[in-house]
């Protein structure tokens, strides 16, 4: 396993909102994280990336525990990150938001050709102020940029959100792409058929606590268990 968190309890303040979560990453295995909204999922992700570090329980990375590591230092043992929200430099070029993401790990090196073959848009728009860009284009700069950072674990975040069709089956079809590279992957996303479509095991949070875990594929051709689980 590549991940393992175990048992973590995570707080806001005094409001608890995790609830002894565990789950395990598999190496080049994806994972979806799937639950309504306010589930816990983006916790989950900032509590991996020490954002909101958990106050009991332990998160593994590649063998070393890195539960109260840095930031930094978790970025920089191999774990990139797609938020939710793109986090890109709007007055930056794409050039420079790219350049800022690149750093050495163990794991595989993307260089910036191969990430152009995934996203050809974006080796046009190198030289554009990111404040310029469609959400569309965003996107590609922010997983361009996760893979530039040599990651042996990209943890996405409602990676489709805003996007249209065309550019959501993009994004799907590089997490596909990564899998085959050997990078792991941890999605969270509302379109459930989406993202299981792509993934090798789900869990299902609500209220803070895993509920659900199995492989994707029996979740995605059950409609009724997706509904009774999902509300959809």
């Amino acid at each position: 396993m590549i991940l393992k968190i175990q048992n973590i309890s995570t707080y806001y303040g005094e409001a608890r909102v995790l609830f002894d979560v565990s789950l395990n990453i598999g190496e080049g295995e994806v994972v979806a994280l799937l639950g309504p909204n306010g589930a816990g999922k983006t916790t989950t992700i900032r509590s991996i990336l020490g954002l909101t570090p958990p106050k009991s329980g332990t998160i593994v990375f590649d063998g070393q525990e890195i539960t109260r590591r840095k930031t930094h230092e978790i970025a920089r043992a191999g774990i990139s990150w797609v938020p939710d929200d793109r986090r890109i430099f709007p007055a930056l070029t794409v050039r420079r938001n790219l350049e800022l993401g690149m750093k050495k790990t163990k794991y595989r090196s993307w260089t910036l050709s191969e990430t152009f073959g995934i996203f050809s848009a974006v080796e046009y728009l190198m030289d554009r102020e990111c404040e310029n860009l469609s959400g569309g284009e965003m996107q590609m700069v922010a997983i361009s940029r996760a893979l530039l950072g040599s990651p042996g674990l990209v943890l996405f975040d409602e990676p489709s959100q805003g996007l249209a069709p065309k550019v959501v089956a993009d994004v799907m079809s590089t997490i596909k792409r990564i899998k085959a590279e050997g990078v792991a992957a941890l999605v969270v996303e509302q379109h459930a058929e989406t993202v299981l479509s792509v993934s090798d095991r789900v869990y299902v949070m609500d209220h803070g606590a895993i509920v659900h875990e199995g492989p994707a594929r029996e979740l995605l051709i059950d409609a009724d268990k997706r509904k009774r689980l999902l509300g959809i």
